[in-house]
């Protein structure tokens, strides 16, 4: 771990410029920037009081842009509309596979959200940032005995996906464990089968998924379970997909949910949990039109209230693990324009510094991203052009048909909305090393991840002494 000073705002050399009492606010084509993001006096895109220019210049690029005022907005819009929507107990959690880092968790748990994890490098990774283990729960599919016991000795809560977890984490227990006084919290995951309009890699909520307990072992996983002393099963989870613009499918998973919660009563199973998963949708392009924040959240809360009134339950403590929707529009991702080339009557290409490695997703989802030119913020859109990547793929292409001034080697170009699983699904392909990543606020940058080196790309490379 390396602790970085900020790099104060400074108009002058590497240094950034402060926010410009000329500023003006950006144009409505360039709303799906973060929330600090303004146009300076130099046409230079401004977020978080820093220009990001001076950023590229000082941390270079590929870079990741992180403005903590949006990322900490999003968190006090659902942490506060939960509270205002939801009669009882209710808790926010960070779907941290989204950008799992140490800054990112404190940012989150700072604002008095838990942290959702799915594996043991991520549950490392927000109990190294002081996420208090109370409010820290380990998903995943296939848990690792390593990672089961790391999440027993942390305190946190498991919540169990099947059969062969649910076996292993009593064989554990009664191994290792057998003498603790403390039971272990664990959740039930499971499947819903409930369709939603989303890319079918990211459906997770219908039968025919890899996730969860098949809700025709309901009661079997119910009986099973009432009979683990050592086990406090403390609720049910489920999660039907990401980007959804829907409600009613969330609707839906509320009102079966809590059936689930009348079923375990029956095995004297007293579960006060109930977790919703997450999956709300951002807006990538002008086009897509996701509810906000507060509309998820209070078609959440009634439902839930509605179903439990109907059944005559206890409101349960409410959890959703928003992911997405906290922190994708908080980043950009600034490169440096290099190469270009024009097929007369077919396409021009314009080839960025990065590309698949940083930013998987066009690749494997086919995303749509939109993107602006940092230096030439009010200049007009002439050109019609591929944004291409620099690896040694025809299918590294970041955007379509993207509309551009006209640009030259050495533009910044800013692609938005790359906070969620671009950092987290970046790779070494090509062997290029991974960007680095700064914090922006009130003017100042901070290093929350540094940039990879060459020596990064061969540190674990082993050589055997008959090759050299």
């Amino acid at each position: 771990m390396v602790a970085t000073h900020p790099v104060k705002v400074q108009p002058s050399g590497n240094q950034y410029l402060s926010p410009s009492q000329d500023s003006t606010n950006i144009s409505p084509n360039q709303q799906l920037l973060p929330l600090t993001a303004k146009v300076n006096r130099d046409d230079f895109l401004e977020i978080g009081g820093c220009d990001v220019t001076m950023l590229v210049q000082h941390f270079g690029s590929p870079l990741y842009i992180l403005d903590e005022t949006t990322l900490r907005t999003a968190c006090q819009q659902y942490r506060d509309t939960f509270k205002k929507y939801y009669k009882g107990e209710s808790q926010v959690l960070y779907a941290s596979k989204a950008w799992n880092c140490l800054a990112v968790c404190a940012i989150v748990a700072s604002e008095g959200l838990g942290i959702d994890v799915v594996s043991g490098g991520e549950l490392y990774t927000a109990l190294e940032a002081s996420v208090s283990p109370d409010k820290i729960y380990l998903h995943g599919n296939n848990k690792s005995r390593d990672e089961l016991n790391l999440a027993i000795e942390s305190g946190c809560t498991i919540v169990v996906d099947n059969w062969y977890e649910l076996h292993t984490l009593v064989d554990i227990v009664e191994t290792f464990h057998e003498t603790s006084l403390q039971k272990i919290r664990i959740m039930l995951r499971l499947t819903p089968g409930i369709e939603c309009h989303t890319h079918e890699y990211i459906r997770t909520g219908h039968l025919d998924s890899k996730f969860g307990f098949d809700p025709n072992d309901l009661e079997e996983v119910f009986a099973f379970v009432s009979k683990q002393p050592a086990l406090n099963c403390v609720g049910v989870h489920a999660h039907i997909g990401s980007q959804i613009f829907e409600r009613q499918p969330h609707r839906d998973l509320a009102a079966v949910m809590v059936q689930w919660l009348r079923d375990a009563a029956k095995y004297n199973l007293e579960l006060t949990e109930l977790n919703v998963g997450g999956g709300l949708g951002i807006k990538y392009t002008e086009s897509d039109d996701p509810p906000s924040i507060e509309e998820w959240s209070k078609a959440i809360c009634e439902v839930v209230q509605e179903a439990c009134a109907a059944e005559n339950l206890p409101l349960p403590k409410l959890l959703c693990e928003p992911g997405r929707s906290l922190i994708a529009t908080a980043c950009v991702t600034a490169y440096t324009i290099g190469s270009a080339k024009t097929i007369p009557d077919i396409r021009t290409y314009v080839t960025i510094d990065g590309g698949m490695s940083d930013n998987p997703r066009p690749i494997t989802y086919q995303s749509v991203y939109r993107t602006v030119v940092a230096n030439k913020m009010s200049a007009p859109l002439t050109e019609t052009v591929t944004v291409a990547g620099k690896h040694c793929e025809s299918g590294d292409i970041l955007i379509k048909n993207a509309q551009l001034p006209k640009t030259e080697p050495g533009d910044v170009l800013v692609v938005m909305a790359t906070g969620a699983y671009n950092y987290s699904m970046a790779s070494n392909y090509n062997r290029l090393p991974r960007p680095a990543a700064v914090l922006v606020a009130n003017g100042e940058a901070n290093l929350i991840l540094q940039r990879e080196t060459y020596k990064d790309i061969i540190r674990q490379d082993c050589l055997p002494e008959r090759l050299k």
